[in-house]
């Protein structure tokens, strides 16, 4: 008992001593945690204390900083910029932008050398219309194109890039008719041919300056000592030569033909200019000139009373009023019902014409079957040809201004057409031959000038035979065995075959009076029956001026009276500007600059141009040029607004440039919608799509980043929907791009030397891999250059660039530049050297993209200048790969890099959210031995760029 007893007490004095144990050990954790805390509170203390005095550091640092330090000091027009000695801490385009571009063009670095044997590279702006300021479109072609002549530059080219303005001789027109309708209430015709063409070039004085302006403002890199209007001198002198050899060659002609006729224009349009719309069923449109809303889309009939009382023929008709100049009835010759009718007479109801009843398929348009149809030779391009095979007269009842005229019938005289359509259908029911309308499927042709329905009239004009001359433009594209003309993308290549096998001759005469007169004569003899201008084709003289034709006129007339009159039409504005390649380096006469740079090396434009400009430019360009005028077409996607809508003035959306580059408030936006031609409808609705789209207005962008977002988007098919914030991320990335060089310069010592060469063999891994990638992108983008592929180019740059230096490599270098350890001394020098060369090759591959912010840092760079022996990066030598540089081998092991480093952050951001900005131990486990060795040998920029205290 007493063992049990002893056994029992020794029990519960163990049990004592544990729980006094547990009690102490309890307060020990306790004591511990306090203190933890303890360290944790000093610790926040003392970081806190520490941003504190940063803080009051940097403050102090700050007021101790001069401001106009920051400051670019005024540089004096054309004159090498004058740089502030301290980088600005923020990017700012208009800081940035300005001033270089005078000086590059004052420096003459825009003008290619004479007499240079390097080899030529030649561009020719295509001539932007004089009806104004450029559009985001003309942006797009302006950053295209400096991006290609910039980088031929740099990349030992004589490169020429010739400027020029077109007169754009409708365009223009019409625009400044509207402008005098507004202002002053006249139109032309009440001012006048010579006052109206007086005020055309006060317009062309006016925003011709504002288009200079705004290529500048792009850092468009011109030669303006080439610059020409296609209506100066020296262009008339090649347009006036042009028309007389492909007249004395046979090739250009005047005959009397169906045009397309604008009556609210006045003139001939060509087919090109003619928009077509498909009308399903009766439709009411508005038409100019008209305050009623027209009625389309209704098939009318009406009867034709017979010969001698032998009945009537029941006809149908869209066009109702054109009954008024028919002059025959065409009757399907399987029609049983009017077959027996051939060679017998129908009577017009209205003058008492005698219409011949003919039998002839081919009159009769299939959409009708079998039955009669009115014939009116001067309305459809069908009846018209088969007229003439009938030897029917050609009538015109409408005259210029589309109205109805005495021929028509002295009831409708004076009548506007589409007035007279409602008359006549009444005066049809008086007669007791109305027979009624229905909805009729139909294509309707609008003038995309004016919004008028296009009207079919007779008209005497010069045409241009385009059938050899369209084949050798076709061969040049298509023959393998002699190929001189490429397209990119190569699927334009179809649509060039497709015009050019279809091609119909070129109708260049215009009823305007802004444009080239043609250099033709007509000469009235006093014998002449007819005493009206151009009454006799045969009565026809072309010649290079006025005296000339005077003397040919005296030779061929010899003895007679005669007067003469120049032709008071105009050519095509197209005519001079096929001409462009040739005149704007001196054609017709042989200079040095024909010689030097003809053929030219690259067209680029937009794709809808193709056949109106481009093909035209490579068929005079062979018949008067003896070859093609450029070897390459590149064609541009069209730009659309956000929504994909076409930009354009008369729908609102038009986006100025500038107003991109330097930035434009809401207000701003509405006010200029007041100042054009719009309507007050059409300025309310745009009004309401600038507020949804830009309810801040547009942000400050600069040229770099309208440049840059523009060039990036042209991997997009054929359009552009074009997002403004796209290019207001550049701007960003532009600030970012200045910051990381800011950085990067700030670990250069003042009188930093760079080195003749780099040898990466001794450098620290991190330098070794940037110079491989830098090789890699230099690859990439000179390769994409050269095919053209601009946004691929771009995207080669930029992410060289963002992902390689500024997010990896200055990171990865931090440890060797932080301080002055000597254990890094080497590395510290390696670093240096590499952060240099990348920094300067880097801002040269990126230049021809962004000009402006390249030169600013170009020119910062420590040692720059006496290293290049150049004074502007725009005439240094664009990057080429150096066989050194290149390491496969490094760039796979920072591929692994990488992905541990990613793996790491994505851990943390995963776990320890909270210790985001800590230092924190981690471990590895490498699947193989190799994995293992690189994951070591790169320990430090693991460290550097995952933020960790230890890696085992």
């Amino acid at each position: 008992m007493v063992l049990h007893d002893n056994n029992k007490s020794e029990t519960e004095e163990e049990r004592k001593k544990k729980k006094e144990e547990k009690a102490r050990l309890k307060e020990e954790k306790k004591q511990k945690a306090a203190e933890k805390a303890e360290k944790t509170k000093l610790k926040e203390q003392e970081w806190n204390s520490f941003k504190k005095n940063a803080k009051k550091n940097a403050k102090r640092e700050a007021d101790s900083e001069n401001l106009e330090d920051f400051i670019d000091p005024e540089t004096p027009l054309g004159e090498k910029k004058r740089l502030s000695t301290q980088m600005a801490k923020q990017y700012s385009p208009t800081a940035v932008e300005k001033s270089w571009y005078a000086w590059w063009e004052e420096s003459g670095f825009f003008q290619p050398e004479a007499g240079s044997s390097k080899p030529p590279f030649v561009i020719v702006l295509p001539p932007p219309n004089v009806t104004g300021a450029l559009h985001i479109g003309h942006a797009l072609t302006s950053a295209i194109q400096d991006t290609i002549i910039r980088w031929r530059r740099m990349s030992g080219y004589n490169a020429l890039w010739v400027p020029g303005m077109d007169h754009a001789g409708m365009a223009t027109q019409v625009v400044v008719e509207k402008k005098l309708m507004r202002e002053r209430k006249l139109t032309r015709h009440d001012i006048g041919r010579e006052e109206f063409v007086n005020e055309v070039w006060k317009w062309k004085n006016k925003y011709g300056g504002t288009i200079l302006r705004q290529q500048r403002r792009m850092g468009a890199s011109l030669d303006w000592s080439r610059e020409c209007f296609t209506m100066d001198e020296k262009r008339s002198k090649a347009v006036t030569e042009a028309f007389c050899r492909l007249y004395e060659q046979g090739l250009i002609y005047r005959d009397l033909r169906l045009v397309n006729w604008d009556c609210v224009l006045r003139t001939a349009i060509s087919d090109i200019e003619v928009d077509y719309r498909d009308i399903k069923e009766r439709t009411l449109l508005k038409v100019p000139g008209y305050k009623e809303p027209v009625e389309f889309g209704v098939l009318t009939s009406f009867a034709y009373p017979l010969e001698g009382e032998l009945g009537e023929i029941v006809v149908a008709t869209t066009r109702v009023e054109t009954m008024l100049g028919d002059t025959a009835i065409a009757i399907h010759p399987d029609d049983t019902r009017y077959s027996h009718l051939h060679g017998k007479f129908a009577i017009h109801p209205f003058n008492g014409r005698k219409l011949p009843i003919i039998c002839d398929a081919i009159l009769v348009d299939p959409s009708f079957g079998t039955g009669a149809v009115k014939i009116m030779p001067a309305h459809d391009p069908n009846d018209f040809e088969a007229g003439r095979r009938h030897n029917l007269e050609f009538i015109n009842i409408f005259t210029d201004d589309g109205k109805i005229n005495s021929y028509g019938g002295a009831e409708f005289s004076g009548m506007k057409r589409f007035e007279a359509r409602k008359a006549v259908i009444e005066a049809l029911q008086k007669k007791n031959l109305y027979r009624g309308a229905q909805n009729n499927e139909m294509r309707l042709g609008l003038s995309s000038r004016s919004n008028d329905v296009v009207e079919p009239l007779i008209k005497p004009q010069w045409y241009v035979n385009c059938s050899s001359m369209a084949k050798q433009a076709l061969d040049a594209a298509i023959d393998d065995q002699n190929k001189k003309l490429e397209f990119i993308p190569k699927q334009y290549i179809a649509e060039w075959k497709r015009w050019l096998e279809n091609i119909h001759d070129w109708c260049i005469s215009r009823q305007l009076w802004w444009g080239h007169c043609i250099p033709a004569w007509y000469v009235t003899l006093e014998s002449d029956e007819m005493k009206d201008l151009g009454a006799y084709n045969d009565h026809l003289i072309v010649a290079r001026d006025e005296e000339q034709a005077l003397a040919e006129a005296k030779k061929k007339y010899c003895g007679k009276k005669f007067e003469m009159s120049q032709d008071p039409d105009v050519l095509d504005t197209w005519f001079s500007s096929a001409l462009f390649p040739l005149s704007v380096l001196g054609w017709p006469d042989d200079t040095d600059d024909l010689k030097a740079f003809y053929p030219t090396s690259v067209l680029e434009t937009g794709h809808d141009i193709l056949f109106i400009w481009v093909a035209r430019m490579v068929m005079l360009g062979i018949a008067l040029g003896g070859d093609v005028p450029f070897s390459k077409v590149y064609l541009h996607p069209m730009v659309r607004d956000a929504h994909g809508r076409k930009m354009a003035k008369c729908f609102g959306n038009f986006i100025d440039p500038l107003e991109v580059i330097n930035g434009i408030s809401l207000e701003g936006l509405h006010k200029r919608l007041g100042e054009g031609n719009l309507d007050p409808n059409g300025i309310a609705t745009a009004k309401a799509g600038e507020k949804k789209d830009f309810p801040n207005g547009i942000a400050e962008c600069g040229a770099d980043a309208l440049r840059f977002a523009l060039l990036s988007y042209t991997a997009q098919s054929d359009r552009i929907n074009l997002d403004i914030q796209r290019v207001v991320g550049y701007r960003q990335w532009c600030n970012k791009l200045w910051n990381a060089v800011r950085f990067a310069m700030s670990k250069l010592p003042n009188d930093y030397t760079p080195p003749p060469t780099i040898n990466p063999g001794t450098m620290p891994f991190s330098c070794r891999w940037i110079l491989a990638v830098l090789n890699k992108a230099i690859s990439n983008t000179v390769s994409s250059l050269n095919a053209y592929e601009f946004s691929d180019a771009a995207t080669s740059v930029y992410s060289w660039w963002q992902y390689q230096f500024c997010d990896v490599f200055i990171e990865a270098i931090k440890p060797y530049l932080a301080g002055d350890n000597p254990a890094f001394s080497s590395e510290r020098k390696c670093a240096q050297d590499a952060l240099w060369v990348c920094l300067e090759n880097g801002l040269r591959l990126l230049h021809p993209f962004m000009p402006f912010v390249t030169e600013e840092l170009w020119q910062r760079l420590p040692g720059v200048e006496s290293h290049t022996k150049k004074e502007s990066i725009m005439i240094c030598e664009y990057p080429s790969p150096i066989e050194s540089w290149t390491n496969e081998k490094v760039e796979i092991e920072m591929d692994l890099v990488e992905s541990t480093v990613r793996s790491l952050r994505s851990l943390r951001a995963q776990h320890l959210a909270k210790q985001k900005n800590e230092r924190l131990p981690a471990f590895a486990f490498c699947q193989s031995k190799e994995v293992a060795e690189i994951i070591k040998s790169c320990e430090l920029e693991i460290l550097t760029l995952a933020t960790l205290s230890s890696l085992k």
